[in-house]
């Protein structure tokens, strides 16, 4: 089942195009990773498929609703339906680890104070950090800011998460630690997983698919399960991003 549909996307920051033409599809219950070099408009394209930037051209359907252009009702509506995880994690400081979590469902009216902690707490669980919620951000590991932030992103419950490059500056035990934490929510809770990234460990190691992005060409290069892609691909570009590392 399709959940979301990208059709001839195009970017551009300042009248310099980062992508253009590129269209693709995000399958319920999958790990679908953007990947590719340096520059490529990893980030550029997941901040327009949760509309934090307007494309060019193109569109971005969640079901039959187009997030580009769509009134605010519809707007809400569509942004209900995903979390999002940002690079540096966005936890607030002044906040507890459990504060932080509470925050998206403080705009649920219905919800009493009571009811928030609860679902807060149980969202810290899953991501394995029963017993931290008093913690400050400053007094936890990268690793649990990263868990943290994901806790966060699945306050409301939302059927899609965004993850932009989840295991950067992370060791590798605990990059691997959340790899699991990503595969085991995908396979347990049904989430769907949009994750930016370049960590090939990751990416060979999770990925159900990826679409790998490429600056020369300014658009996807390859399309398809990674461990098919490093056998299969004969373009010299995927071939150096999987044996080197970059494009």
């Amino acid at each position: 089942m399709q959940l979301i549909r990208a059709e001839s996307l195009t970017a551009a920051y300042d009248g310099t195009t980062i992508f253009e033409d590129v269209s693709f599809e995000v399958k319920k219950g999958e790990i679908l990773f953007i990947i590719g070099g340096s520059g490529c408009g990893k980030s550029t394209l997941l901040k327009t498929l949760v509309g934090l930037l307007e494309p060019v051209s193109g569109s971005v359907f969640y079901g039959m609703d187009n997030l580009v252009g769509a009134s605010e009702a519809l707007r809400h509506q569509i942004i209900r339906r995903f979390g999002v995880m940002f690079q540096g994690g966005a936890l607030l400081g002044s906040l507890t680890l459990l504060e932080n979590v509470s925050l998206p469902l403080e705009d649920i009216a219905e919800l009493t104070p009571e009811v928030r902690d609860m679902m807060a707490l149980m969202k810290l669980k899953l991501v394995g950090l029963e017993g931290y919620d008093h913690h400050f951000p400053s007094r936890i590991s990268g690793g649990m800011l990263k868990r943290a932030s994901i806790a966060r992103a699945m306050a409301l419950d939302p059927e899609i998460l965004f993850l932009d490059e989840p295991s950067a500056g992370l060791d590798p035990v605990t990059s691997f630690e959340l790899d699991r934490l990503i595969f085991f929510l995908s396979r347990n809770f049904g989430i769907t997983f949009v994750v930016v990234s370049h960590e090939l460990s990751s990416i060979v190691k999770i990925a159900d698919r990826v679409i790998m992005l490429d600056k020369s060409a300014r658009g996807v290069i390859a399309v398809g399960d990674p461990r098919e892609l490093i056998k299969t691909s004969e373009n010299p570009r995927v071939i150096q991003f999987f044996t080197r590392g970059e494009a």
